[in-house]
């Protein structure tokens, strides 16, 4: 059997640089599926301001060519290359579109990524790779299954290459006028239909993708169906519900190597499953890190960032009465909304012997959060993955989660009667429901210190390892290729 080529495009990918999961995803899984045998590229935009430059003595240029924008002419574009993790990376490079100071979030970026999207397609003949399966991600790639059926399905090359789209995030969708159909990618405006790209009286990158695409798939089984239903919907759950036959969901993983507590460098003392008395010191070592008395209450620990999607309005609603009524202790790490960010701040201040509030990003301390925490809070209002649940009972921290998405298919529910479970959870998104979960889990550790310690080793011995999930992704490429 011929080794399976993967060309895996995104618009952001680590260690070069991330925002979220994305990047962590277009990271992890190229370089499982390498060590399974596949030849594997990942392209992605070359931002020049933010690649780091440890990375830059290892950048070799391959080519350079011009794309045809209507409204501009001939564009400039780069190929660049870095080879990590056996796998090679290909950076898409013009000063002017990725020569910014942030990925995203320009008046432009309808433009941007229709440019990064032709190059793509181009860039396959032009280094002569021509892949099995193009797998694009999110709204800043959606739209390569429209150009291949659309702009480009007179190369004859391309005639079997199958794409399949991951949906990371359906809250971002790509929505532009629709002139660009004809100014930016040249294409005419056969696309611009309700089982196309139109939505409404605009383009929509995703809808795009999602109707095009040879198969679609999100990153939990659960976030798969919800999606399908009003309420997570995003207005394309009518386009979701039509195309459920090609639909499907896989959760993502973590890498188990940098995220083990039995190897971590970032944390006081390692330990196992086996032996839990490490991570006592390292409870111990993050109160005193942080000003807080070192005893034994449990500590509540938050990585996040500090926004509604991630239900850090109605973890603050709860907290006043929480800590008035529990003598526990909770950790903070994240930015993220200025208004949340000023009442948490206010609640540290109110309870300065319960509650720090830390406003940064700092990838040491989070280690050290998930390592010395007893609970990780994480009340997202809806969740496609998520990656914190799964780092977090890797250290035996127990999650505390509302149950949607990825959340809800990582995270088995405490029971007391057959001693089962991993963490806490709860359905009903509402702050009194959560304030009830919060003091459940209080006094299930005050109370009940075998079932925690079970619950920990429980959590423990969950696999979330890329390597399966990247098995999942195979088998999909495998039946796409059918």
């Amino acid at each position: 059997m011929m080794k399976q080529k993967v060309l895996f495009a995104a618009a952001e990918a680590a260690p070069f640089y991330k925002t979220g999961g994305l990047g962590d995803v277009a990271y992890a899984l190229p370089k499982y599926l390498a060590q399974s045998g596949v030849d594997v590229r990942v392209v992605v935009p070359y931002y020049t301001k933010l690649f780091p430059k440890q990375y830059k003595t290892g950048l070799e240029d391959v080519i350079s060519f011009q794309i045809d924008i209507p409204y501009r002419g001939l564009v400039y574009c780069g190929i660049k290359k870095y080879k990590l993790n056996d796998v090679n990376y290909y950076f898409i490079d013009n000063e002017e579109f990725f020569g910014r100071d942030n990925l995203y979030g320009y008046w432009d970026d309808g433009e941007r990524f229709a440019f990064f999207q032709l190059a793509i397609c181009r860039m396959m003949e032009v280094i002569n790779f021509i892949p099995d399966v193009v797998h694009i991600n999110d709204w800043h790639t959606a739209f390569v299954p429209v150009l291949l059926r659309d702009k480009f399905h007179w190369i004859e090359k391309y005639k079997g290459i199958k794409t399949l789209l991951t949906i990371h995030n359906l809250q971002f969708q790509g929505i532009f006028d629709p002139v660009i159909l004809d100014t930016l990618f040249g294409m005419g405006w056969n696309s611009y239909t309700d089982d196309g790209a139109k939505f409404y009286d605009q383009i929509n990158f995703l809808k795009g993708g999602i109707n095009f695409a040879d198969a679609v798939n999100t990153v939990s089984p659960s976030y798969a169906r919800e999606i399908q239903t009003p309420e997570f919907g995003e207005q394309l759950d009518g386009v979701l519900r039509k195309n459920s036959w090609k639909l499907s969901g896989i959760i993502n993983g973590i890498d188990s190597e940098l995220y083990n507590p039995e190897t971590d460098i970032q944390i006081k003392a390692n330990y196992n499953a086996a032996d839990l008395s490490g991570k006592a010191i390292d409870k111990s070592e993050l109160q005193a890190e942080l000003g807080l008395p070192v005893e034994n209450v449990p500590l509540y620990g938050v990585v996040s960032r500090l926004t509604t999607q991630k239900g850090m309005d109605l973890f603050l609603d709860t907290l006043d009465d929480f800590l008035s009524r529990h003598k526990a202790q909770v950790v903070v790490l994240g930015t993220g909304d200025p208004e949340l960010e000023r009442r948490f701040e206010y609640y540290q201040n109110k309870y300065p012997n319960q509650l720090v509030a830390q406003m940064k990003f700092d990838i040491g301390l989070a280690q050290r959060i998930y390592a010395g925490s007893d609970v990780f809070v994480m009340p997202s209002a809806f969740e496609p993955s998520g990656l914190s649940q799964m780092m977090a009972m890797r250290y035996g921290t127990l999650p505390l989660v509302h149950a949607v998405g990825g959340l809800r298919d990582t995270v088995i529910p405490y029971n007391e009667l057959d001693k089962t479970g991993t963490g806490f959870t709860f359905d009903d998104y509402r702050s009194n429901v959560l304030g009830e979960i919060l003091s459940y889990s209080f006094r299930t550790y005050d109370e009940r210190q075998t079932d925690w310690k079970a619950l920990q080793q429980q959590a423990m011995e969950r696999d979330f390892d890329w390597s399966n999930s990247a098995q999942d992704y195979l088998n999909l490429y495998d039946n796409l290729a059918e």
